[in-house]
């Protein structure tokens, strides 16, 4: 039960740092650049290690105005065991970034949905970062959708994040160094089967580097979990 739980976790975790984009030029907030590696720990609320998630772009391609990227995944759990492996598939234009989100779950943990006979839908938008970040901004909204249906039993999963305004710029230190960010504010709520779970949000932005530390709240300002970039090179 809690490897699924990590696993979810982590995938959770790829949504926000893989769909985080700059609107325009969609690099500059995302280093698409084959080679590049950023290396992900998160934490729960007592600070101890949960699992470790390793990104690789390893393709990256050119073509028509529009550039493609892979980028293989890796999640470890706090006993430096393998959870899983996958790769993940984006598409980047002056649109935007496309995103697969279906590539996002591991190719075994799909095998076993459908052995069990498990129907599973993922669509989404973008979280949406315009390149021109500035103090008091407003951001777009965003969501996600997880559809499940197991012989006519139907489960739906939403997240969506709303309320996303730019606080502040500050520095950042990590084990992967000091960046300047941008404080991303916002808020998510997950509805499933009746319940919903709402937490308040916060996103440290570097240009270049992208992610940097991501913390989750309760809705009484208790700490929950946190996420920061411990390794990174391009």
């Amino acid at each position: 039960m809690k490897m699924k739980k990590l696993a979810l976790t982590s995938i959770l975790c790829t949504l926000i740092v893989l769909s985080i984009t700059a609107q325009d030029n969609c690099s500059k907030y995302y280093p698409l650049v084959e080679g590049a590696s950023f290396q992900y720990t998160i934490y729960n609320k007592k600070g101890k290690t949960d699992g470790i998630t390793d990104y690789k772009i390893t393709n990256v391609a050119n073509s028509g105005g529009s550039t493609s990227a892979t980028f293989d995944i890796k999640f470890t759990d706090d006993k430096g065991k393998d959870i899983f492996n996958t790769d993940y598939n984006i598409s980047c234009s002056e649109d935007g970034i496309k995103i697969d989100y279906a590539s996002l779950f591991p190719s075994s943990m799909m095998k076993q949905y459908e052995d069990m006979g498990i129907e599973m839908d993922i669509s989404g938008t973008d979280i949406k970062i315009p390149n021109d970040l500035s103090v008091g901004k407003e951001l777009q909204d965003a969501n996600v959708s997880v559809s499940m249906n197991m012989s006519g039993i139907k489960m739906n999963t939403t997240v969506d994040t709303s309320n996303r305004k730019v606080e502040k710029k500050e520095s950042v230190t990590t084990a992967a160094g000091t960046f300047d960010c941008y404080l991303i504010t916002e808020t998510s709520t997950s509805k499933t089967m009746g319940a919903t779970i709402e937490t308040d949000n916060k996103l440290w932005l570097a240009e270049g580097v992208g992610m940097v530390k991501q913390e989750s709240y309760k809705k009484n300002g208790n700490l929950m979990s946190r996420m920061e970039l411990t390794k990174f090179s391009k």
